[in-house]
């Protein structure tokens, strides 16, 4: 498959209160985030570079693109083994275990396949107070054993991609204002990057938990050129892939139209996801004032994006409705159950599984679980253990 990759943040300075101008620097792409430090993905881009005195006359620096920087890793690159001589004792798949520097370790087997799943009830309520017990698991038509189970407000890591399209000219600004709102009511250890998308996907703010860092990488628009939707998708997959160890990721995409300009066709930016190890996809289509023809391919495709990963896409009647469902999508994010387990197929065979998920409680009636459709099994991993640091869960 070819190779989407994103742009790094373009050159940007303010002219007036209600214009933007950007400076694309040509034929030059670069790998999604600068190589940098552990603490790369809870800093703005701009912490790799020399302070300067503030003058909003002058644009900003930008990273030294001479350099030589690989392309996102294949999505079956090896997992690095584990050290033997651990300071802390073992602990079970799917815990988490307080170290002695008051960080929390989550402990993850790597060929045990993970599933974000949301239940709501007959009347679509968010159903809170399931067991383990409660769910059945089946992959390919065969029942399968949980092996870990989590119902906590878990950190996540989130890829916000919003279009930047012509016909989005009028709509940014209460866009950004719903993503801000997103952003302030979602767990305060969430790690988020910006990605403004027309003809290109540009990075314009990398991992960070910084709202006015996030703020800003979404005032980085200059809505002109065309959609290329699905080769944001994919660039945004990978940027998450290689930048954080969170096992529970989200992309949220926010668009007014139909991909007309990506490399990737829509199966190819959804297999994408899923052979990533798939976030949770949810999408927003401000399609109301759409011809027919869009209407029906762009809400077929944001449709299709959300429901094979597990998440939901909203098609609003009016921008008025935008921020109401920005604080829907953190709230389902933030009330997940997460369940593990193993396959009874050898993962050596490869190939595409198909997951289902039921849930039964006498107590809420018929119940609809909400996760991904399946996933690509990843041949030649070997079991073990893989830790990622994160911060208790809020209580």
């Amino acid at each position: 498959m070819s190779e989407i990759r994103l742009l790094f943040a373009r050159p940007f300075h303010w002219t007036n209160q209600s214009a933007l101008a950007a400076l694309l620097l040509p034929g030059l792409l670069v790998g999604a985030q600068v190589n940098a430090s552990p603490q790369s993905s809870t800093a703005p881009l701009q912490s790799t570079i020399p302070s300067i005195p503030t003058d909003p006359r002058r644009p900003e620096i930008q990273p030294n693109l001479s350099l030589d920087r690989d392309p996102v890793p294949s999505p079956d690159a090896e997992v690095p083994e584990t050290s033997s001589a651990s300071p802390n004792p073992p602990s079970a798949p799917g815990e988490l275990q307080k170290g002695q520097n008051g960080v929390y370790t989550l402990h993850e087997n790597v060929d045990e396949v993970l599933l974000n799943c949301t239940v709501v009830d007959e009347k679509g309520r968010p159903v809170e107070d399931l067991t383990r017990d409660d769910f059945r698991v089946w992959e390919d038509n065969a029942p399968q054993r949980t092996s870990s189970f989590r119902h906590q407000d878990l950190p996540v890591s989130m890829g916000i991609l919003v279009d930047n399209s012509g016909s989005m000219r009028d709509k940014r600004t209460a866009v950004n204002a719903a993503a801000m709102n997103l952003l302030k009511d979602s767990n305060r250890q969430d790690s988020a990057f910006i990605v403004n998308f027309n003809d290109h996907a540009y990075l314009d703010q990398d991992f960070t938990s910084d709202l006015v860092a996030l703020n800003r990488g979404l005032a980085h628009f200059d809505t002109q050129g065309t959609t290329a939707l699905y080769d944001a998708v994919a660039a945004s997959a990978d940027e998450l892939a290689k930048n954080t160890k969170l096992p529970k990721q989200v992309l949220l995409i926010v668009s007014d139209g139909a991909d007309n300009a990506s490399r990737l066709t829509e199966k190819q930016a959804i297999q994408r996801v899923q052979n990533l190890g798939g976030p949770v996809v949810y999408t927003i289509g401000l399609l109301y004032d759409s011809d027919a023809r869009e209407y029906q391919q762009a809400h077929q495709a944001l449709q299709t994006l959300s429901a094979d990963t597990g998440g939901i896409a909203y098609f609003p009647r009016s921008l008025g409705e935008v921020n109401e469902i920005a604080s829907e999508v953190a709230q389902d994010i933030r009330n997940q159950y997460t369940i593990g387990y193993h396959s009874t197929r050898s993962a050596s065979l490869g190939g595409y599984r198909i997951v289902h998920v039921e849930a039964f409680s006498s107590r809420h009636g018929k119940l609809t679980v909400r996760t991904r459709r399946g996933y690509y099994a990843k041949p030649g991993k070997v079991d073990q253990t893989a830790q990622s640091n994160v911060s208790p869960p809020n209580q």
